[in-house]
């Protein structure tokens, strides 16, 4: 599908992933729209790119529906990239044998799993009515994280998450076959994102080191690339997609 003309939007925008990303397909000629969080640096950095901002949370059914009218302004709404996401350290027990935190469980599976279905349900709604472009009405892809299948100690409650959103990829794809709407999954590895910018650098060094190959963290710009075949490639649908440089991610 040419997503040339056709608007995008672009969840988590503002840094990381989704700022690559969003930057990927203005390139390509979409109109995008990024959505982040009121406070984070969305309308800077859609200034910059030459898209358009909403903040919104994508946990609110009344935000992000909004945010999916203002991305059909001004042409059919046929690209989701959706990045928004967030982690946290949680063990099932502290050390002193205390129960996990269920508030904090609750949130990170909300905002990741809950927050991925809510800006799901919303796009497609809008891409059905859509006519169909090169045999699509839409293309969606959604971010879970090698966590999904090799989760570490401590990051119960985003791999719980990201093992949702990578069960949720096939069934998301066949209910919505019918519309014409594709559905996908990326699955990144050790990315350059700001979260890992926060750790000193031997942590940074040891992650890259980790990568059979290539050897380093994975670029933002190559998350955005593989977001941008999975959009163009009709053949892709229902799939979840390591990208990764082939790391399997030890226990701890």
């Amino acid at each position: 599908m040419n997503v040339e003309g056709a608007a995008a939007l672009v969840t988590g925008g503002a840094s990381g992933l989704g700022r690559a990303t969003a930057r990927r397909l203005v390139e390509h000629g979409a109109d995008v729209v990024i959505v982040d969080l009121p406070g984070s640096s969305g309308e800077a950095v859609a200034a910059a790119l030459g898209a358009r901002f909403v903040a919104a949370d994508v946990t609110s059914e009344e935000q992000m529906a909004a945010a999916v009218a203002v991305a059909a302004e001004r042409a059919p709404l046929r690209a989701l990239v959706h990045c928004a996401g967030r982690g946290g350290p949680l063990r099932l027990l502290d050390r002193d044998g205390t129960p996990g935190s269920l508030a904090r469980y609750t949130e990170i599976v909300t905002t990741n799993l809950i927050g991925t279905f809510n800006v799901l349900r919303l796009a497609a709604a809008r891409m059905a009515g859509n006519a169909p472009l090169d045999g699509d009405r839409g293309a969606c892809v959604l971010t879970a994280s090698v966590a999904a299948y090799e989760g570490q100690i401590g990051q119960i409650p985003y791999a719980s998450a990201k093992a949702g959103i990578k069960g949720m990829t096939l069934v998301a794809a066949r209910d919505l076959a019918g519309r014409q709407i594709r559905v996908c999954t990326i699955a990144p590895g050790t990315f350059d994102t700001p979260l890992l910018a926060r750790l000193p650098d031997p942590v940074r060094d040891s992650l890259a080191a980790s990568v059979p190959h290539p050897r380093r963290l994975g670029d933002p710009a190559e998350y955005a690339a593989l977001a941008l075949h999975v959009l163009e490639n009709p053949m892709l649908n229902g799939e979840t997609i390591r990208l990764d440089g082939a790391i399997r991610m030890a226990p701890r």
